[in-house]
């Protein structure tokens, strides 16, 4: 059955139906940890039934893994200038999104990412999702280069930058990544533009 309200509206519903799902989600993690914390659990919380918390978020492992601003980045990098080194492109783009946040909503990701991080169940997943965002990554570099979206050169930069990312905070590995991290992105994202030199 489709819903007869307004797309806009809808969808701002939806919206907010699945922020709810997710602030329940991370309220029962902290106060009684990943594993004890159950589907049914959240679903009460957040006042839906289960069957709407799976259509929102296929496992509870989705709830902290999906990230809401990979999509923004891949925007944010198809909207920035033509010419650009890829390095230079995704340094903007991150901090164009993160510049953006408010101190609650980057606290709250901090959260999302150490947990995902501290958590055994999840870091396989979260393996998965780099990998997937450099598939992602990569598409948006061949169709700015008006390559092959396959390109295998596009791929191997999208690696450089994703690993490059990683590589630049020390935490990053166990999810205390912090605001000053984004100028160790810039160093990092300059050192490839510069075809990685070494030394200071």
């Amino acid at each position: 059955m489709t819903s007869s309200l307004p797309a806009g509206l809808r969808e701002r519903k939806k919206a907010k139906t699945r922020a709810t799902i997710r602030e329940q989600a991370m309220r029962l993690f902290a106060e009684q940890g990943y594993a004890e914390t159950t589907v049914d659990q959240i679903a009460e919380a957040a006042e839906v039934s289960q069957s709407t918390f799976f259509r929102y978020f296929p496992t509870k492992e989705d709830v902290v893994i999906t990230d809401d601003y990979d999509g923004l980045i891949l925007d944010a990098m198809r909207a920035q200038p033509a010419g650009m080194h890829p390095a230079q492109v995704l340094r903007r783009s991150i901090r164009q999104i993160f510049d953006g946040i408010s101190p609650a909503e980057w606290e709250a990701e901090q959260r999302r990412q150490q947990l995902f991080h501290v958590v055994p169940e999840l870091q396989a997943r979260v393996m998965q999702q780099y990998a997937i965002m450099i598939g992602l990554v990569a598409e948006v570099i061949a169709e700015r280069a008006g390559l092959r979206p396959d390109d295998f050169s596009a791929r191997v930069m999208a690696g450089a930058l994703i690993g490059a990312a990683l590589a630049s905070s020390p935490d990053a590995m166990t999810g205390r990544s912090r605001l000053s991290d984004f100028d160790r992105l810039d160093r990092a994202m300059e050192l490839l533009e510069a075809g990685l030199p070494l030394g200071p």
